[in-house]
């Protein structure tokens, strides 16, 4: 499965989505912009997109709510060590209240990893934030042993965070 994602106008995006009631297309917006993820098995609609192959997932993407994208930029030899982590993550956060999916996604043409989530509303993904869940999920940062202290070293450079809505 892969997953691109195109940048553009709301109203573009939203007449491209429209013009493709087959696909799985999700726009998503800010107060700054609008993205359109496709999610599929087959060729991208887009020009130039974004490629990401799908290494984990749950749920379902193309519902309302909030999505997170943690944009993680990795080194090349850090790559396996990352992607084990998520492959072996203890999977707490689909049973916290209000998550609606996960996607982790690997870069095809880039360094940076994404793991995208989406929640019912912004709430919903604070509340997670601040439980038991998170604080077990990220125990281990900024000690010996987290996988930011690792070596070799993982991270290209500092991660930083996106946030949508999907409309309904």
């Amino acid at each position: 499965m892969n997953v691109y994602i195109a940048s553009g106008t709301a109203d573009y995006l939203t007449k491209l989505k429209e013009q493709h009631p087959e696909e799985t297309l999700v726009l998503m917006n800010n107060s700054e912009s609008a993205i359109l993820v496709h999610e599929t098995n087959g060729a991208s609609l887009f020009n130039e997109p974004r490629k990401y192959e799908v290494i984990d997932t749950a749920g379902s993407l193309d519902q309302p709510g909030f999505s997170v994208f943690n944009n993680i930029p990795v080194t090349d030899e850090g790559r396996p060590l990352f992607e084990n982590r998520f492959l072996n993550r203890p999977r707490l956060i689909e049973n916290e209240p209000g998550f609606k999916a996960i996607r982790v996604l690997r870069p095809v043409s880039s360094n940076t990893y994404i793991i995208l989530t989406v929640w019912e509303n912004e709430g919903a993904f604070e509340n997670w934030q601040k439980s038991k869940a998170y604080d077990h999920a990220h125990k281990n940062r900024g000690t010996e042993a987290g996988i930011d202290n690792a070596k070799p070293h993982i991270f290209e450079s500092a991660s930083y965070v996106s946030k949508y809505y999907i409309g309904e």
